[in-house]
């Protein structure tokens, strides 16, 4: 498909600089079959049937963009994606002026050579000493904002805990699951309440989820790789969960894309572990998901082709003019939309 079919016009106002607060008091867009209605995420524990099972993506946001020097030269780089106990792939700005073997100095006894280079522009950093990476980064990264964020304010404090779920535990996603920044305890026990479960997976989002689509068609884009597991245990209950006539509404498109990856054929959730490209677009089969929580994403985004796939193409393109009309926030620290599409 054209990519260019997936366009639309945002006001740049339209862009959410801080999250809402509380967390829960976000707007959320419900489209319900062929109903649409403006809630908010308060309104979830309603919106859902006694027997759904939320399921959210553990992974924890590090500070992964660092800056340093090459000598004279200054260095931007945003780690990826894990490649080994030290190793780190990474998009660097300027990469091209990096040689195999140059050392760059990113402050705070934080060293990385350049080990590799990649045929997506990307190039592989091998930290220098013994301690975890883990601890080099939160000695001399920074929190990672989406760049429609951060060409607009600095990191400061406040990013440390507004860029993190409730859910956060297994530290390696350079990018936050978003849809989950809107959960708060009281939210998560209203739903628990109501007769609707949760689980957890882990994706660890990578900075390929920023980049823009820059082919002309879909056939012609390349995902980058991410990471990625679900247990046998969990699995198994959300297999019961549709086998009692539950749903499976996956909280934001990182738990969709790791549940469609873990899903045969045949509508059962097994175990995975592992990388996962998939790329979701309008005709491809959803097995794993019967409905998605998720912010509101980018034109011409791979994001925005997953929720056209699942709700059409032209349902979402109406979904959308309706919210930038009802000023509801976009992206990252934007407002919901729940997305149940017809049985």
């Amino acid at each position: 498909m054209k990519v260019d079919l997936f366009d639309f016009d945002l006001p740049a106002d339209r862009i959410a600089l801080r999250p809402a607060s509380p967390r829960d008091a976000a707007r959320m867009l419900v489209l319900d079959g062929e109903t649409t209605r403006d809630l908010t995420v308060a309104d979830l524990p309603a919106s859902l049937r006694p027997g759904d099972c939320l399921v959210f993506n553990d992974t924890r946001v590090i500070p992964a963009q660092l800056e340093g020097r090459r000598g004279e030269a200054r260095v931007a780089a945003t780690l990826h994606k894990r490649e080994g106990p030290r190793r780190w792939r990474a998009f660097v700005k300027g990469a091209k002026r990096l040689k195999l073997n140059d050392t760059i100095d990113f402050g705070k006894d934080v060293r990385a050579a350049v080990e590799s280079r990649g045929e997506d522009g990307s190039i592989v950093l091998d930290f220098a000493g013994d301690e975890p990476v883990e601890l080099l980064l939160d000695r001399a990264g920074k929190m990672p904002l989406p760049p429609y964020i951060a060409g607009k304010r600095p990191a400061d404090a406040r990013d440390a805990d507004d860029y993190q779920t409730m859910f956060a535990a297994e530290p390696g996603a350079v990018a936050a699951p978003t849809a989950a920044l809107h959960f708060t305890p009281a939210l998560l026990a209203a739903l628990e309440a109501a007769g609707i479960a949760h689980e957890t997976l882990t994706l660890h989002v990578g900075a390929g989820t920023f980049l823009p689509v820059k082919a002309e068609d879909t056939a012609d884009h390349r995902m980058h790789a991410e990471w990625g597991r679900i247990d046998a245990a969990a699995a198994a209950r959300l297999n019961a969960v549709r086998a009692k006539g539950g749903r499976v509404i996956a909280v934001g498109t990182t738990s969709l894309r790791l549940l469609e990856s873990a899903t045969g054929e045949d509508g059962e959730v097994r175990a995975f572990e592992g990388d996962t490209a998939i790329f979701i677009t309008p005709g491809s089969r959803f097995r794993g998901v019967d409905g998605l929580l998720t912010n509101f994403h980018l034109p011409r985004s791979t994001l925005f082709m997953l929720v056209s796939a699942l709700m059409g193409r032209e349902r979402m393109q109406a979904a959308y003019a309706h919210a930038i009309r009802e000023r509801y926030r976009f992206y990252s620290y934007g407002d919901a939309s729940l997305l149940l599409p017809p049985v």
